[in-house]
């Protein structure tokens, strides 16, 4: 770093600045998410100043730690192994074809006594229902800490925020499955596809699916992206199965 020392301090509860000659050189962030884990962040210079900044973090903090990179970015990850981090979890990015005449899913109907409901015209109620069902299913196996950040339970146990981003396959009792879509511009995002236990193996993911995809391209958009977990075989085969492509792929990785 040549002749000037780098000073490394802590200048909020959540951030830390690298100093050298005046300069900010280095950030570090830690937040924490709804499911209580903390999460780190650094943007550096200099690889001897993100060692710097993650020291002075690792020291002030619990642990365990996290953070996600981007795979393909060899030398930020190599910063944080270097540091004792290790992957936990990688996630597969998708990019999913909308036409159905790629997707083979034109003809794809929901299962009998069962509808889907567009994206935004859900009851909020028994979607409620339907989501807090779903997530004391998948807390009893894999974990919530296995699925996106977005759907994270909250303090109060919530995932879900916004009832207008899901569809939903319902039978006439009750909500039985649903998708979340986030309205990205040009190319929304498939965030979750659910269906309760007692419901699997019946096409009904399938149907969703068919469902959202053909109303993106009905509205003109060619592609949509997803995030799944590596180890996810069920949602891989169904991505797969349309036609979707990985597109990259993130690395969660943790420090205990």
């Amino acid at each position: 770093m040549g002749e000037h020392t780098v000073v490394i301090s802590r200048v909020a509860e959540s951030q830390w600045h690298a100093v050298e000659d005046d300069r900010v050189v280095g950030r570090g962030d830690a937040s924490r998410r709804p499911d209580g884990r903390i999460f780190l962040s650094i943007d550096a210079w200099h690889g001897a100043v993100f060692d710097q900044l993650a020291d002075a973090m690792l020291a002030d903090l619990p642990k365990p730690l996290y953070t996600v990179v981007d795979e393909a970015d060899l030398d930020l990850t190599s910063h944080w192994e270097r540091a004792g981090f290790t992957t936990r979890r990688r996630e597969w990015e998708y990019l999913v074809p909308t036409d159905p005449r790629v997707t083979g899913l034109g003809s794809v109907l929901p299962p009998p006594g069962v509808t889907i409901v567009a994206v935004g015209e859900a009851e909020e109620a028994p979607l409620r229902t339907l989501d807090r069902v779903i997530r004391d299913e998948v807390e009893a196996t894999v974990g919530w800490q296995e699925m996106p950040a977005e759907v994270l339970p909250r303090p109060d146990g919530a995932t879900l925020l916004d009832s207008s981003k899901y569809a939903v396959a319902a039978r006439p009792d009750q909500y039985v499955g649903l998708v979340r879509v986030a309205p990205v511009t040009r190319q929304p995002r498939i965030g979750l596809i659910a269906v309760r236990a007692d419901r699997h193996r019946r096409g009904i993911a399938r149907a969703l699916l068919a469902h959202v995809l053909g109303s993106l391209h009905y509205s003109g958009i060619e592609t949509a992206s997803a995030e799944v977990n590596e180890s996810n075989g069920a949602a891989t085969a169904l991505f797969e199965g349309v036609g979707a492509r990985r597109a990259g792929s993130n690395l969660e990785l943790v420090l205990r």
